[in-house]
């Protein structure tokens, strides 16, 4: 769980935040809300009630402390936007509008401070004035060019400072001097570079942060990593042996928790439309009206709720099904793919008694255990706090198995009657802490063995080996694609700071894209709600290792071409898409030049029959050479579907002349001729629906409708100028 927090922003509104400077298209006002809205959305986006938020605006129009303090000499042109609370998205867009430079330069900074600790102060006091467990946060973003008045700067600094409840402060100033960084402003004003020099004094006396704010734009591009606490899984004792009937066992009070979490990205919620029946409250809606306001669009809908229902089939009405209570149910569990019914009388019989337990019964040598068997996310298992005997046998138990070079195996059950597991643990010793690494090992009914053959060499069915086969690689084939993958080594690719080698894509500096890319798209949206405006690229460092680097590519170009060479690799010609007339007379050209059909006596035309109908008509087809071929057949076709519809006694010869129909939509569709089948189709669907086939068809119209033999729409052709919604309409009469 994560801990309180109460953050306030102070922004510069002034006049001189207005303007553009050093080639940038940006107001500095709007280039520093890029790093001031990236804040309070992820703040926002995490959803914590205990994550409290303010912003106060200074050098603005209006003077408005929001009741915060009693407005006095000193305290003019300071705005309190809100007290401090947890931000919504209706916040966010409630401070767009108000987040514009003023039409003055007065205001002073400190005194903007000075409300701001007021605030955090007051908001943070537990009932007998006491403050409270909570993170005090002040980021303040300014260009220095306002006026201050220092006459109480070190009272100030005491206060931040103090032991009992100390405040952060976050100064990223608008093209503020920074050497760490190596900038620093070509002309500056000695105003501004006054102000500067008593701030970054100040900042770095009250223990904070001060900088650039370009330094601190730059570094919003690495993604920031969810820090959660860790919840125990287990608290109990680690015995080895039987402790309630022997004494010489081994019994240390331990503690279990989760090394690392899978995170995942934001769901997508389902709502409709409120109704509000009979003025009903409804909770989905009341959650509504507190992220997003009263007046907000989002207040028209209401989270979707889902009711789950179970059926059996009705005795009473063969072919239907009745609805049953959960309570009336038998409980059934997989077996493969075998559903096996167990009674409650059997299951209590075989039900296994387990308690909570963390029991040692067994060790393995390190070198025999396999690294393909542990199923789950690992643990660490560490000594009870404040329990010094456990901490001293837990790290006995750790070096014994270090020096031993052995894995202990052991029996896990987190909670009374939970299924047993086996876990591996595994010690680890880093410089300033110890711990037992746990992962889940899999029983015999988990293990899947699957044989393959070998890659180097072939069984003939006599029993015969050999070695030698175009399906196995050859000597030089193996020492080409060897020299390739030393070639293409990432292990000493990068480079640190000085310039010397090391790992290329560490794990701590790679990313997952689908989780920090759909946050950021999250997060650029709330404070971007036009959609017109398009998305913004994904941060460099997202995609910087989704492809290999360029320069290695370059290097291990020599060794990929000996691969080709020794692989024998050549190019393969480009698939032919379709079998469209577009594409037909390349793709039938032999390469000899020779007519083929020509000196085998083939027909250029093939007659349509009835007796053979669907064959002729492929037929047919695959001898067109143009489009007035393919017309004529798509003619004879209908034709001869319209007499099977016409001359039908009954419903008999309906099946054949739907098959006729889902054979001319497929073949008239690959070869990008839908308009062809989409005149045919519409042409009987108004005979058949008229009566001019010989009577009422209309049962043969509802079995081209209940196959979806309409039109042919774009999303299945792209030739076709039908709409997806011009298709769906076609099916109704």
């Amino acid at each position: 769980m994560a801990g309180k927090e109460a953050t306030v922003y102070i922004l510069d509104l002034g006049r001189s935040m207005g303007e553009k400077r050093h080639g940038r298209d940006q107001t500095d006002l709007e280039w520093a809300l890029e790093y001031v809205w990236d804040k309070i959305t992820t703040t926002v986006a995490t959803g914590r009630k205990s994550a409290l938020m303010s912003v106060i605006g200074y050098r603005t129009d209006k003077t408005d402390l929001g009741g915060i303090m009693e407005e006095a000499e000193g305290y003019e042109n300071i705005r309190v936007f809100s007290k401090l609370k947890q931000y919504f998205l209706g916040d966010i867009r409630n401070l767009q509008e108000h987040l514009k430079p003023s039409k003055t330069n007065n205001g002073d900074l400190l005194s903007a401070l000075a409300v701001a600790i007021h605030m955090i102060d007051s908001a943070t006091k537990g009932t007998k004035g006491n403050p409270l467990k909570y993170e005090r946060r002040i980021i303040i973003v300014t260009d220095g060019r306002g006026e201050m008045d220092t006459a109480d700067l070190d009272e100030m600094a005491s206060k931040i400072k103090d032991p009992e409840a100390p405040f952060e402060i976050v100064l990223p100033g608008v093209d503020f001097d920074d050497p760490d960084v190596g900038y620093k402003e070509d002309g500056k004003e000695p105003h501004k570079a006054k102000n500067e020099y008593v701030l970054k004094r100040f900042v770095e006396d009250c223990g904070g942060n001060f900088g650039t704010l370009a330094t601190a734009i730059d570094q919003l591009q690495t993604p920031r990593l969810k820090e959660t606490r860790p919840v125990h899984s287990y608290r109990g004792p680690l015995t080895l042996g039987d402790p309630e009937n022997y004494e010489a066992t081994i019994t240390i009070d331990v503690e279990r928790y989760p090394c690392t979490m899978l995170a995942k990205p934001p769901t997508a919620s389902s709502f409709v439309v409120r109704t509000d029946l009979a003025g009903v409250s409804d909770p989905s809606t009341e959650s509504s009206a507190t992220a997003f306001g009263e007046d907000h669009p989002m207040m028209d809908l209401s989270a979707v709720r889902n009711q789950r229902v179970y059926q059996v089939e009705s005795i009473e009405e063969p072919g239907t099904k009745k609805n049953v209570e959960m309570d009336e149910l038998e409980r059934g569990y997989e077996y493969g793919r075998t559903a096996v019914h167990i009674s409650e009388s059997d299951m209590n019989v075989v039900k296994l008694e387990t308690w909570q337990s963390l029991q040692l019964v067994g060790f393995v040598k390190a070198e025999k255990f396999e690294r393909y068997l542990p199923l789950s996310r690992a643990n660490f298992i560490v000594p009870q706090k404040a329990n010094q005997p456990a901490q001293l046998g837990l790290s006995s138990f750790i070096h014994a198995l270090e020096d031993a070079e052995c894995y202990a195996v052991a029996r896990f059950v987190a909670k009374d009657l939970k299924p047993p597991l086996l876990l591996l643990l595994v010690p680890r010793i880093e410089p300033e802490w110890e711990a037992l690494v746990d992962v889940e090992l899999p029983f015999e009914e988990d293990m899947r063995r699957y044989k393959f053959p070998p890659l180097d060499r072939k069984l003939t069915v006599s029993g015969k080996t050999i070695t030698e086969h175009k399906d196995l690689p050859t000597s030089d084939l193996l020492d080409a694609m060897s020299d390739y993958v030393d070639a293409m080594d990432l292990s000493t690719f990068g480079r640190d700071e000085d310039g010397n080698e090391q790992e290329y894509a560490k794990p701590e500096d790679t990313f997952s894209p689908l989780v920090h890319r759909i946050n950021d798209v999250i997060r650029w949206r709330a404070t971007h709600p036009d959609p017109t405006l398009p998305i913004p690229d994904p941060a460099e460092i997202l995609m910087k290792y989704s492809a290999p680097p360029p320069e290695l590519m370059s290097q291990a170009s020599q060794q990929l071409d000996a691969v080709k060479k020794a692989a024998d690799v050549k190019k393969v010609p480009p698939k032919v898409k379709g079998r469209g007339k577009r594409q037909r007379t390349d793709r039938d050209k032999p390469l000899s030049g020779l007519d083929v059909d020509a000196l085998l006596g083939n027909p250029k035309r093939v007659k349509i029959e009835s007796s053979n109908l669907i064959p002729s008509f492929k037929q047919a087809l695959l001898a067109a050479d143009d489009i007035d071929a393919i017309q004529e057949a798509a003619d004879d076709m209908a034709k001869e579907i319209r007499s099977l519809i016409s001359n039908s006694v009954g419903d008999s010869a309906y099946g054949r002349a739907l098959e006729a129909i889902r054979v001319m939509r497929e073949e008239l569709t690959e070869l990008e001729e839908p308009e062809t089948y989409n005149s045919f189709v519409k042409t009987l669907k108004d005979d058949v629906l008229s009566g001019k086939l010989n009577g009422n068809r209309r049962d043969m119209w509802w079995r081209i409708r209940g196959n979806r033999y309409g039109l042919v729409d774009s999303k299945r052709s792209a030739f076709s100028p039908v709409t997806e919604e011009e298709a769906k309409r076609f099916y109704h009469v």
